[in-house]
């Protein structure tokens, strides 16, 4: 979940050539909704969530995390692919090709999808389902 957060955060803005400026309040928006998020999600593993011995070699666990580990490289391959659409100074529009865009329009976002239902899966909590249904 860090991990992720620092990418989506951190290293994609920085990882962005040119584009439309982001209005200043949709700014603050995505900024608050990230603290609460991040704060929800490391309060409730933290404080509230109970697992028993030997959790991280249940079935549940493996299976989200693997669909969280395969969401993320989805979404992370989809945003590369997006980035590199158009060249310099080019504006036109463009159909994104290769990866998962060669079944679904929006690759990233399916990825983005997969990621937080496995993390979901992964934790059992109830904090993380509701991360996941609003990421879909």
């Amino acid at each position: 979940f860090v991990f992720f957060v620092c990418y989506r955060a951190l290293i994609f803005p920085l990882l962005i050539r040119e584009g439309k400026p982001t209005p200043f309040f949709t700014f603050v928006l995505a900024l608050l909704f990230c603290v609460f998020n991040g704060y929800l999600q490391g309060r409730s593993l933290t404080t509230y969530a109970t697992y028993p011995a030997g959790w991280l070699s249940d079935s549940r666990f493996i299976t989200g995390f693997l669909g969280w580990l395969i969401g993320m490289a989805i979404n992370i391959h989809s945003d590369h692919i997006l980035r590199n659409l158009r060249k310099p100074g080019e504006t036109g529009y463009k159909i994104p090709r290769g990866g998962m865009f060669e079944y679904v329009s929006g690759a990233n976002f399916f990825g983005e999808i997969l990621e937080w239902f496995g993390f979901a899966l992964a934790c059992c909590t109830i904090e993380s389902l509701a991360f996941a249904l609003c990421t879909l």
